[in-house]
């Protein structure tokens, strides 16, 4: 894991100075004439350090110019010369939305690569096609880019897995790092775009994602969330993070106090924060957080977000919401300054006030994007992010001999999908069409997608009917009709989800003008995705069809009309209209022909990435849908030598596969050169080398709650799951092999600030050449508290020819070994041994040593002083709520009996009294018990909980103990409504 190195602040200084002086002494030797007195202005410098000149611009704005500012869209002053200014390009694994550019994997395929490098120029490839879109129309295609994503993916339901990198905090910093320095680009002072991470913080479910509040502990705070973040902004690679739609601890994300207190302290470089989409109004409209949109623009700029996204271009709902904060004086000049000079800061460092032959990328034009070079970029990270996960008996690779024939089955065969941050792909090389161009004149593919082609009947005899020319129409039901009219072919994709394709010219059906279902979408799309339906059975035979797009509509299923045309327009399924299903191919059928008569069968399948997994959209299960399992299964059957593909945006629960298909291979949406990449590694012309990003589950019932959060607590992911994974974090295979040596450590014995080098020889014992990831962990053999199974540290991914032998080279700094003490609330290495673990992947380790470092003892708990209710050791039915609203965590009764734990605390003192400082708003009764040993171990006291007026009314209760003594748990156990913000033992 080799990120880049951070950009040291006073050498891009010195740099900028010395190669701008200069140019400025030539600017102001310019003959004069109003551009150039415009360019003399102090702001535009370049000599000036960057503070300055965002001072001399502050200082010539107004204040109503810097309010307008504070919009994602900002005004043009043309007193001053200033453009508008655009926040938010989407840049995620492509540029997004702007037109045709290259498309490269997902996020979760990149991380599957474990290649920072080659994660880098991928994001390099992106900022220079953002800056070709730029110089095409620069208001509307700004260079402040929403990307990447570092949210982990701890749970693989998040419908919005497809847009991170991993579930390992060590993976996504090393990977966004990356990713963001190719976007940032290379020059010192200059910034390529802008990226900002997304999205902070807690964020992993969609249903009712600005409404629900994830509680987060301290320790889950600090060493899952922070340690995704933190790396690409220590590094000077992101320019700012986007807050996210949930609550946290009870809070608006967008008024976390974390964005000032942690995020702006990783960095001597001014962040600029935006807000999500939206995200500000939801704070009191949806959150209901603030009484008054004025109270909550003028919490969210004391908070830190500097640029507020709302309302789509309209600025004026922002405008006017800030400037009667500042007329009520809830905010002043100063915080709207110390905002605009934040977005200013990156404006200037994009060059936007600077001549343009002092900015390395100020000369990137529209042929930039789609490149012959990035095609070729694109091909590579297609081939290099794909995992083999089995193969048995050397299935893999294909013979691509004379005469051979290929069956290229399934859903995924023969088309590619884009996603809703893709960009335009500018051609489309599918599966079947990259394993035909490999086989060239040496063999054939024949292709099969295996869905149904049905026709839809009514009651009196009409068949629905679609229109044949490119731009379709409204289905109809109208008589007869050709077969080629009535063909619609059925597309299963989980959960009782389908897409509907007609066969007169391809196009996907979805929902119209006028709620009538028309043909003439290439793929389902779109926001609301208006393509997805349910057949629902009424009687034997007879289905009614059940619109199923992602928004809300009171009418529900499919009529037909008067005039024949299919329109959605009834409420309910008694008032559709009923169809029987006739079939007229049965895809799995067809996809078994085609295979038992080919040498080898590549099953294709998989998700659409619009559907069942997406943004607003999480998955109910992580099965394949059951029309994809069923052809997998006859597929197989029919030909032994089956190869199964599965292309997807997440984990899939492949069970059956695993243990009875020959061949299994993992490929995210890769993008345009996804078939030619397949074919590549099926063919052997390039040896697998990915690895799995996160951790394939055997089926859903192997997950925890959604909402809860706390990967220590559930027992999720790698670091703390003890079950029996389907594929383990990190697992990928390779068509050779590979021995490990004995490690060699210049150290076993550190300080807590010292640093391990482990060398470990690694050897390509095959006969081809492939890649290696080498992959470090630890786990802490003795802690005061519970410490993951095992932890990765460090990783290299290496090339090595066939008999090659090379030395890796892998780390370990103490520093990260720490974990968060609850106790004292600062992050501590603890004296403790630990194992050094070596392997190909987290489940197959190959060689073991010791350290041991040299650091604190955590002294038991003192419960004399002050402790904060939300430091505890263990929790059960509590949640975390915000001690005030804009600071502070405090406990709130969950369930009925809930309580918190704080572990070997010093009683010996023998305290005789609890204070508590408490919270409630309810009526009714509610109280804190002191109990030791456990939850329902010997009550020393019990105090009651008065109505103080309000969560956030805090009064002081006291009770007198009776028992305590000697190094005991203390348990507070918690009944009726109630907040505990802290408390003591005296």
């Amino acid at each position: 894991m080799k990120p880049r190195s951070p950009h040291p602040t006073g050498a891009r200084r010195f740099l900028r100075r010395l190669t701008a002086l200069a140019l400025a002494a030539c600017l102001l030797a310019a003959p004069a004439n109003p551009a150039a007195a415009q360019e003399t202005l102090p702001f535009r410098d370049p000599g000036l350090p960057l503070e300055e000149r965002v001072a001399d611009l502050l200082g010539r704005l107004t204040l109503d110019e810097k309010v307008s500012l504070l919009h994602q869209y900002q005004p043009a002053v043309p007193r001053l010369g200033i453009e508008p200014f655009r926040t938010g390009s989407e840049a995620l694994h492509g540029v997004s939305w702007l037109g045709p550019a290259t498309v490269f994997p997902q996020s979760v395929g990149l991380g599957s690569t474990w290649d920072p490098e080659l994660v880098e120029r991928v994001g390099d490839a992106v900022g220079t096609e953002m800056r070709g879109y730029h110089a095409q129309d620069p208001a509307a295609n700004g260079l402040n880019v929403w990307a990447p994503v570092v949210d982990p993916l701890r749970d693989p339901r998040w419908g919005r897995n497809e847009e991170g990198y991993s579930e390992d905090p060590a993976l996504i910093g090393a990977m966004s790092t990356a990713y963001a320095g190719g976007l940032r680009g290379d020059d010192p002072f200059y910034l390529k775009t802008a990226p900002t991470l997304k999205h902070f913080m807690g964020y992993n479910v969609e249903a009712d994602r600005d409404r629900l509040s994830i509680s987060v502990p301290p320790r889950v705070m600090h060493e899952y969330v922070h340690r995704a973040f933190r790396p690409a902004i220590a590094a000077g690679n992101a320019t700012g993070v986007m807050a996210s739609y949930n609550l946290v601890n009870g809070r608006p994300a967008h008024l976390a106090p974390e964005i000032n207190d942690a995020v702006r302290t990783w960095t001597d470089e001014e962040l600029m924060v935006v807000s999500d989409a939206f995200g500000p109004s939801n704070v009191v409209n949806t959150q209901e957080y603030y009484q008054s949109h004025p109270e909550s623009h003028a919490a969210m700029l004391r908070a830190g977000i500097d640029s507020f996204t709302d309302q789509g271009t309209e600025s004026e709902f922002t405008i006017e919401q800030i400037e009667a904060a500042l007329d009520q004086g809830l905010v002043s000049e100063a915080d709207v300054d110390t905002a605009v000079g934040r977005i200013l800061s990156v404006r200037f460092r994009l060059g936007e006030f600077d001549p343009p032959e002092l900015n390395p990328y100020a000369d990137i034009t529209a042929d930039a994007i789609d490149s012959p070079e990035h095609r070729e970029l694109a091909r590579e990270a297609a081939r290099e992010q794909m995992v083999l996960l089995k193969n048995a008996d050397g299935a893999l690779p294909l013979d691509p001999g004379k005469d051979r024939e290929v069956a290229v089955v399934g859903p995924l065969a023969d088309t590619l999908y884009e996603d809703w941050y893709s960009g335009t792909m500018p051609y489309e090389v599918t599966p079947a069409d990259g394993i035909a161009r490999r086989l060239g004149e040496q063999g054939s593919v024949v292709s099969s997608e295996g869905a149904d082609r049905i026709a839809l009947k009514t009651a009196d005899g009409r068949y629905v009917t679609a229109a044949s020319d490119a731009d379709g129409g409204p289905l109809r039901a109208d008589g007869d009709g050709a077969e080629d009219a009535r063909a619609i072919s059925v597309f299963d994709w989980g959960e009782g989800v389908v897409t509907l394709r007609t066969e007169a010219n391809g196009k996907v059906v979805g929902l119209g003008e006028g709620n009538l279902l028309y043909n003439d979408q290439e793929q389902p799309n779109g926001w609301s995705v208006q393509q997805l339906f349910r057949f629902e059975e009424r009687s034997e035979g007879r289905y009614v069809i059940k619109y199923a797009g992602y928004d809300t509509w009171n009418r529900k299923y499919v009529v037909v009309g008067d005039d024949g045309t299919l329109s959605v327009s009834a409420e309910t399924a008694e008032e559709a209209t009923e169809f029987t299903r006739e079939t007229l191919a049965d895809g799995t059928e067809e996809a078994v022909e085609a295979a038992a008569a080919a040498d080898t069968a590549v099953v294709v399948v998989g998700n659409m990435p619009f559907i069942n997994g997406r943004e607003t959209d999480d998955r109910e299960d992580i099965a394949l849908p059951s029309a994809q399992q069923e052809l997998v299964k006859a597929v197989t059957e029919a030909n032994p030598d089956t190869v199964l593909v599965v292309e997807s945006s997440y984990p899939q629960a492949i069970t059956w596969a695993q243990d009875h298909v020959p061949a299994v291979l993992w490929t995210s949406h890769a993008g345009q050169e996804t078939g030619n990449a397949l074919a590549d590694v099926l063919f052997g012309d390039h040896n697998p080398g990915g690895r799995l990003p996160q951790t394939w589950y055997r089926s859903v019932e192997g997950l925890p709650d959604m909402l809860n959060y706390d990967i220590i607590d559930s027992g999720h992911t790698y670091q703390y799951f003890t079950g029996d994974p389907l594929y383990a974090f990190g697992h990928g295979l390779s068509y050779t092999g590979f021995e490990y040596g004995r490690p060699e450590l210049d150290d076993r014995r550190i300080d807590a600030d010292g640093e391990v080098t482990v060398r470990v020889p690694v050897t390509n014992t095959g006969d081809r050449a492939g890649d290696e990831v080498v992959q470090l962990y630890t786990r802490q053999k003795r802690s005061r508290v519970e410490q993951p199974l095992k932890t990765l540290r460090d990783f290299e991914r290496i090339h090595l020819d066939a008999g090659e032998t090379a030395t890796v080279e892998l780390r370990v700094r103490a520093a990260d070994l720490a974990f968060w003490d609850v106790t004292r609330g600062r992050s501590v290495v603890e004296d403790a041994a630990h194992e050094v673990l070596i392997g190909s992947s987290s489940d197959d380790i190959r060689r073991k040593a010791g350290i041991r470092v040299h650091g604190e003892d955590i002294p038991a708990r003192d419960l004399s002083k002050e402790t904060r209710a939300v430091d505890f050791d263990d929790y059960s039915g509590v949640r975390i709520v915000d001690e005030t609203k804009v600071s502070g965590d405090a406990v709130g009764t969950g369930e009925e009996g809930g309580w918190i734990s704080f572990a070997e605390s010093d009683l010996r003192s023998r305290p005789d009294t609890l204070t508590a400082r408490v919270a409630r708003a309810s009526g009714g009764e509610a109280a804190i018990e002191v109990r030791l040993g456990s939850p329902t171990g010997r009550r020393i006291g019990r105090v009651e909980v008065p109505d103080t007026g309000g969560a956030y009314a805090w009064e002081t209760v006291s009770v007198e103990l009776d028992g305590a003594a000697g190094i005991r748990d203390v348990h507070l156990v918690l009944t009726g409504e109630l907040r505990v913000s802290s408390f003591s033992l005296t």
